[in-house]
């Protein structure tokens, strides 16, 4: 268990030295946590908040393949990829760094670390589901497959062995269906970020 602790710690402190230049510390920094499927709009969405907010931006796919080169998407190294990202993401915090995190976080349980983090730390929370139609899901996802620059794997197949593990946000949230225009819910989140 020490030999995985102190892994984690490296793991974690090399990923800090991949995010380049980070924003100013925040008097008082939040956490956006963006919650949904593959395909629905997560990465857009988060991109966008990125153009508004001084934020670091991290991305549990592209996490994954720094970690593991080569995926497998066991549930072992899932919970790694995931052990590491919470280190960061307090990492981040403790510094004044505001976050945003880009991960499926389909169930409250695995969402309950973020919370416990936001509240440990005493940081704003923001959370966001995102949707989309399911045909438009499985449209995007076909016309991304095989994308070299693609950050995720997911296809439809996995949408849809995914999509029963969906599970309530139990606290306050934001629904985003990215089938219609994210402006003003943006609009919105940016101005509770910064308030």
């Amino acid at each position: 268990m020490a030999v995985e602790n102190a892994r984690i710690v490296s793991d974690s402190l090399r990923l800090l030295e991949t995010l380049g230049a980070l924003p100013e510390p925040a008097a008082k920094p939040f956490f956006i946590v963006v919650s949904g499927l593959p395909g629905t709009g997560k990465s857009f969405f988060c991109r966008k908040l990125t153009e508004r907010l001084p934020v670091v931006l991290l991305e549990s796919d592209a996490i994954r393949k720094i970690l593991f080169p080569y995926p497998v998407y066991t549930a072992a190294e899932s919970s790694y990829l995931f052990r590491v990202l919470h280190l960061l993401l307090e990492k981040l915090l403790l510094q004044g760094i505001s976050v945003v995190l880009d991960a499926t976080n389909l169930s409250e349980g695995n969402r309950e670390h973020l919370y416990n983090i936001a509240d440990r730390l005493e940081v704003k929370l923001i959370i966001v589901r995102i949707s989309a139609p399911p045909e438009l899901v499985r449209q995007r996802l076909h016309a991304r497959a095989g994308v070299v620059t693609e950050k995720s794997d997911a296809d439809w197949e996995v949408y849809r062995k995914m999509e029963p593990a969906v599970e309530d946000i139990r606290r306050k949230h934001y629904s985003v269906d990215t089938s219609r225009d994210v402006t003003p819910a943006i609009e919105k989140i940016v101005r509770e970020a910064l308030r």
